[in-house]
């Protein structure tokens, strides 16, 4: 049982690799063209919420590896306050997200939202590298 839930566990972790590459993404997307803009931000809008289905997928298995390991209550609690500090930012990005979708559809200036978008990638890509190294340099009992 427990091997299934680490292959789930493992797709679950190439599915949060988007938010390490989202930084750049966002970075790119102002100089491109209205309509490039709109794409991009309807893909990442789109890949945000199969990232977050990602992060689901790492609560349950990983919740349930843990309980059958000899963890230190201490790694426990870090890595559960990243990943629901991960969903949450996940969550809120998705407001400047659709506010950027519908600031190119309507030909306004979505530099604002595209701004946000920037902050919260880079915060989520700080905080997959920490939960990175926390999962490679566990803290047993």
């Amino acid at each position: 049982m427990f091997d299934i839930f680490f292959l789930l566990h493992m797709i679950g972790t190439a599915a949060l690799g988007f938010y390490l590459i989202l930084p750049f993404i966002v970075g790119s997307t102002q100089k491109l063209s209205a309509g490039a803009q709109e794409g991009a931000v309807n893909t990442i809008r789109v890949a945000n919420r199969l990232a977050q289905y990602g992060l689901v997928i790492q609560l349950i298995t990983g919740g349930y590896m843990m309980s059958q390991g000899e963890y230190a209550v201490i790694w426990m609690i870090i890595v559960t306050i990243i990943l629901l500090a991960m969903f949450a930012i996940a969550g809120i990005m998705s407001k400047p997200l659709k506010g950027a979708l519908a600031g190119i559809r309507e030909k306004r200036d979505v530099t604002a939202d595209i701004a946000k978008l920037r902050t919260f990638s880079l915060i989520l890509a700080l905080l997959l590298l920490v939960m990175i190294y926390f999962m490679v340099y566990p803290i047993y009992k």
